[in-house]
């Protein structure tokens, strides 16, 4: 087992993650130090359902010695209270201590209360969620422990396609800092996005409240009076900005959005409220959910991710106002921005999606910069919209093929490759963001409860995929791509996402492999998968020396190559389990088929290593199987 350690500053919260708990390593028999004290109110810790767990600092918080441990965390490890009471805790548990000494010590000596989450793992699975709160009473230390189990029920389809729905709208509130709530017959119902913004979690009292409208400072309170003033059938709705002071003490700006329905007779029948986050953090370090997602595109001129684009409360990456060349700060969201696409039916159908007529878009157009005739670009749009609740969401991407389509007319007159070249320029974004999406859904069903390790995944596919895009749009050849030269980009890439100065990279590539960007795009994904893998599992001993992550790429034959990934990690019990029994290993499998590859797990002496069999193109491979009989 291994414990890992992060600190949420958006959140105010300490994160651990458990991986693997040896229930027979958490406690140890050792002799106690102290006999046993009467625990305060213990016979009504017995019937609340949290944890309760105490304990007696000594030496000036530097240890502490263990005067009661929750019930439910002793059933777990089929312990009895007597088996640890009166032991100290560096002794008794040196696992917990590592993990709570520091904050023990930190509430012990300041007094105030500390948030603690534990993720509790198994086989990259989240088992349970503990929820800890540290408090100091007189010279006790209590933690109180609110455990949850991960819902690990089947579901029908048509529960999952629920789910996959709220998860969709989960995701695209987190990106965009919105959040909404519906209130029907004085109960309220909010939606996840809501406690992203004021940084908390959900209490049952929720419900019967208005959880924002309670936050609003004082100086604003007129405001919320004027609302509650303002709602009638003649003003059934509102929109202003109000600032809250959320309970960690952030003052947040809400653009702030209200509807209400009333019956014949004046009386209110539901009510509905939609809140955008539009703080400026003059904290530098501390950055939205939704930046870290554009993050991943906002190094590419030619490609731009769009987060609400049917919305005044929209979200654009950099790459956006580069192609329109308007600064970001000059420019205005509305759809008069239409006018600069020269093609009537694609203007005709934008304005049908924005209607609701359409769901999706995806069209080819020219656009006239700032409406200038000899300033024109070719311009890949797609938009897709959907319905959650009340709520209208939309997300999509725009790219610049301008290059592309110049370099499309001239391969196409000197006839070389032309079929090949011409399918590439049309569907190589188009594809990739296909293979984005599909990555989203994959983690959204693995990881629906945890947003952070799906943001942690998808921003190194993000930057592999941008790498794609950064380099073909400045290569002459889309079909005989030097190989070498990307592996290396990537490495620096990951070392950067992951922070992982401490582990070696190492790539040997044949500089003489070419491949086309049907093989290169899902070979990266692969090295991606398996690289992310490694950086996570393979060293969990921060102490260890001479780290290394290797990779070496070369020729079988004329038409094949191999690839073998190794680290000199701690390695696996059972190698099958990392391919047959997790998302990352699913995915690994399934681009492997997209490039008609073999995937095998080597045996190692020390850590763990892939080898992938892969043919150079699919027209060689047909060739090859003729030949060999062969069964890639």
């Amino acid at each position: 087992m291994h414990v890992e350690k992060q600190y949420r500053e958006l959140e105010d919260i300490e994160e651990i993650r458990v991986y693997n708990i040896d229930p027979n390593e958490v406690f140890i028999d050792v002799p106690p130090v102290k006999e046993p004290e009467k625990v305060r109110f213990s016979n009504v810790m017995k019937h609340v359902p949290s944890d309760i767990n105490v304990f007696l600092p000594v030496d000036g918080g530097e240890d502490f010695i263990v005067q009661r441990i929750g019930w439910n965390l002793l059933e777990r490890l089929n312990l009895k209270l007597e088996d640890v009471e009166g032991r100290l805790f560096s002794e008794v548990s040196p696992f917990y201590y590592e993990i709570f000494s520091e904050s023990f010590k930190e509430v012990y000596e300041t007094g105030e209360t500390k948030a603690m989450r534990i993720f509790y793992y198994l086989s990259d699975k989240i088992r349970t969620l503990a929820n800890i709160h540290i408090i100091r009473d007189e010279d006790e230390i209590f933690a109180i422990s609110d455990l949850k189990k991960a819902d690990t029920d089947d579901k029908s389809p048509e529960e999952q396609q629920k789910e996959e729905e709220e998860n969709k709208a989960t995701l695209i509130e987190y990106f965009s800092q919105t959040g909404s709530y519906y209130k029907t017959h004085d109960e309220f119902t909010w939606t996840p996005g809501i406690y992203n913004i004021i940084n908390r979690s959900k209490e049952t009292s929720d419900a019967y409240y208005n959880i924002i409208f309670d936050l609003v400072i004082p100086e604003d309170k007129p405001l919320v009076e004027e609302l509650l003033d303002t709602m009638s059938p003649e003003t059934d709705t509102y929109e202003n900005i109000i600032r809250i002071k959320t309970p960690g003490g952030h003052i947040k700006y809400l653009d702030t959005y209200l509807y209400s329905k009333f019956d014949e007779n004046g009386e209110e029948i539901s009510h509905y409220g939609l809140f955008k986050d539009i703080s400026v953090d003059s904290h530098k370090h501390m950055t939205r959910p939704v930046d870290f997602m554009l993050n991943g595109f906002n190094h590419n001129s030619k490609l731009s991710l769009l987060v609400e684009p049917l919305s005044k409360r929209y979200e654009f990456s950099e790459g956006f106002y580069k192609m329109i060349e308007i600064p970001k700060n000059e420019y205005i969201h509305n759809e008069k921005i239409l006018d600069n696409i020269i093609e009537e039916n694609v203007r005709e159908e934008i304005n049908r999606l924005i209607k609701g007529e359409l769901n999706e878009v995806n069209q080819v157009f020219t656009y006239k910069v700032n409406g200038d005739e000899d300033n024109l670009k070719i311009c890949e749009l797609f938009i897709e919209r959907f319905k959650y609740g009340n709520q209208e969401h939309s997300i999509g991407f725009l790219t610049d093929i301008t290059l592309s389509r110049k370099k499309q007319q001239e391969l196409i007159k000197s006839n070389a490759t032309k079929n090949i070249l011409i399918k590439e320029v049309h569907h190589r974004v188009k594809n990739n963001l296909q293979v984005l999406n599909s990555f989203l859904n994959l983690e959204r069903r693995a990881y629906g409860d945890n947003p952070n390790s799906i943001l942690d995944n998808m921003q190194a596919r993000l930057s592999s995929l941008a790498l794609l895009h950064e380099k073909t749009y400045n290569t002459e050849d889309f079909i005989n791509i030097n190989l070498e030269d990307y592996m290396k980009d990537q490495d620096s890439t990951l070392h950067m996402l992951f922070g992982a100065n401490d582990i070696n990279f190492t790539s040997d590539v044949d500089p003489e492999i070419h491949l086309s960007m049907d093989v290169i795009t899902p070979l990266l994904l692969i090295v991606d998968e398996l690289t992310m893998n490694a950086i996570k599992h393979a060293f969990p001993d921060p102490d260890m020396e001479n780290k290394t992550i290797s990779k070496t790429i070369r020729f079988i034959d004329e038409y094949i190559c191999e690839l073998v990934l190794k680290d000199n990690g701690v390695g696996v019990k059972d190698p099958n389990s990392l391919i047959n029994h997790n998302l990352g290993g699913e995915i690994v499998k399934n681009l492997t088929k997209q490039i008609n590859g073999e995937l095998e797990i080597l045996d190692c002496e020390v850590g763990t290593g892939f080898r992938i069999i892969f043919p150079v193109n699919f027209d060689h491979t047909l060739d090859y199987h003729r030949e060999t009989g062969g069964d890639f």
